[in-house]
């Protein structure tokens, strides 16, 4: 196990008084594989890596959060979002944490295109981890919630996974996405302008239209997977509207989606009683999906 997880797994069982899970902690190395910085791609001499984290006692498929971190695609590490991951473990779930290109490696639509070869990975590699290719759920927070919703959104027509031809997309069971950007012109300049954003797209003398290209709100149809959105209403880092805005467009498209608006939540970092609660959301709305329930 490595030390950036043992020292995480310290701290929740340091924290937690959950006779139960803590229990589950200490049955954590005997339960799991932790096999990390795995290649999944390579582009622009980069390459980008995922970890897996692998039930080692499974005897059948197991559902698998793919989690992709935030950090506005300029910067953040997948090391970083343990705290997001461990929910799903103690559930009983495969994950698989992906890294991406960020903006200083190469400018849009470059981390879309990765996320969705890391999605590739996983159904080629289904069958040798255990993983379930019907009970994929993808997740993320900020620029990781985008991402989420780009995977889980886009589709095969839109050639944003030529980077990876050779395999079909698989199909997403579902997606979580923390605060995520659904609008990335929104951002590009007004009063909503985000020099994260900015720099994403850089000079490229056709940035709107590859704003337009890697926006979700683009690919709202009917079909989709299951979407639940979280965002607090007091975020100052992405706008609470774009949330309601794709939750609104779902709702007129007929997929299955729900807003859970956290109450003068601002960008993450909810105090612990909310989080309670959106976990409990999480939980309910994954359940009402077929996917729910400790494994």
């Amino acid at each position: 196990m490595n030390r950036v997880l043992r020292l995480a797994l310290i701290l929740v069982a340091g924290t937690l008084a959950s006779a139960q899970t803590s229990d589950w902690v200490a049955k954590f190395a005997n339960r799991y594989s932790v096999q990390a910085n795995i290649t999944y791609a390579v582009e622009n001499n980069y390459e980008a890596r995922l970890d897996l984290y692998e039930r080692k006692d499974a005897t059948s498929p197991l559902p698998v959060l793919v989690f992709i971190h935030g950090g506005g695609w300029t910067g953040g590490t997948k090391e970083a979002v343990l705290n997001k991951l461990l929910p799903y473990l103690e559930q009983g779930w495969n994950v698989v944490n992906v890294e991406y290109r960020l903006a200083r490696v190469s400018l849009a639509p470059a981390a879309v295109e990765d996320c969705l070869c890391a999605l590739k990975w996983v159904g080629v590699h289904a069958a040798e981890h255990h993983i379930d290719p019907n009970r994929i759920v993808v997740s993320g927070d900020s620029a990781g919630g985008h991402l989420s919703l780009t995977t889980g959104m886009i589709p095969e027509s839109a050639g944003l996974d030529r980077e990876c031809a050779g395999h079909p997309l698989p199909k997403v069971a579902a997606i979580v996405d923390w605060y995520g950007i659904t609008d990335v012109n929104d951002l590009l300049s007004g009063e909503n302008m985000k020099t994260y954003a900015v720099q994403w797209l850089g000079s490229l003398p056709n940035r709107d239209e590859v704003a337009r290209r890697v926006s979700p709100m683009q690919y709202v149809r009917p079909g989709l997977p299951p979407v639940l959105m979280i965002h607090g209403n007091a975020d100052p880092t992405v706008p609470y509207q774009q949330s309601v805005n794709l939750h609104e467009a779902l709702d007129k498209a007929g997929v299955p989606n729900r807003l859970f608006t956290v109450e003068g939540g601002h960008h993450g970092n909810f105090p612990p009683d909310q989080n309670v609660e959106v976990y409990s959301a999480v939980w309910k709305f994954l359940a009402e999906h077929g996917l729910g329930g400790k494994m």
